[in-house]
């Protein structure tokens, strides 16, 4: 899939109406974006409960917390990339503390245009996190196999006296011969002798 065709969803956290205005006015400009709002951190909070965002804009101040352990939390999850606005003043402290935790930093006011590759920065950094979970689950994926077949091979071992390697070569085989997985292998194996002990 082409990342334009892509949609994002971004949750807006910001309490001050010109520049809620200014930065939906940006979002609806890029046509891939799907905005919602909040005006502050325990709104945001409760949303974030009901689903999740691809991207978090934090404006500070907000009328009931500075956001910057909500950016910190969010952007601790996998799965969304955080953007944190901050007055000048503010910023290089704000920045640091951030920082080590991968959100993103701007100093108020920003150009239009900066804000804009912003979005740019969050979008490159969603489709890392992408990659990053589809990774994780093709690794949690392999690990299950793994134990099944080593479940698979002591039982092997335990009920038919073959070697680690005797077992190990039988899946191969029993999966070679049937063509399916050597999961699947693993599975009818485990199957089997389930079956046989009731």
């Amino acid at each position: 899939m082409q990342l334009k065709q892509r949609r994002y969803s971004v949750l807006i956290v910001s309490s001050q109406p010109k520049f809620n205005q200014a930065l939906t006015e940006l979002i609806s400009s890029r046509r891939n974006y799907d905005s919602e709002l909040e005006t502050s951190v325990s709104g945001a909070k409760r949303r974030l409960l009901e689903r999740s965002f691809d991207m978090l804009i934090i404006n500070v101040p907000l009328p009931d917390d500075d956001g910057i352990s909500l950016a910190i939390d969010r952007s601790a999850g996998m799965g969304c990339a955080v953007l944190l606005l901050v007055k000048s003043e503010y910023y290089p402290t704000v920045f640091d503390r951030v920082c080590p935790h991968g959100v993103y930093t701007l100093p108020k006011p920003s150009p239009k245009q900066m804000v804009s590759q912003a979005f740019d920065w969050l979008e490159s950094t969603k489709e890392r996190l992408r990659r990053l979970e589809k990774k994780s689950v093709s690794l949690e994926d392999k690990m299950q196999e793994i134990r099944l077949v080593n479940r698979a091979k002591w039982l092997l071992i335990s009920e038919k006296g073959m070697t680690e390697d005797d077992a190990h070569r039988y899946i191969e085989k029993l999966a070679m011969d049937k063509c399916i997985t050597k999961h699947d292998a693993a599975q009818q194996i485990i199957s089997q002798y389930e079956k046989a002990s009731q």
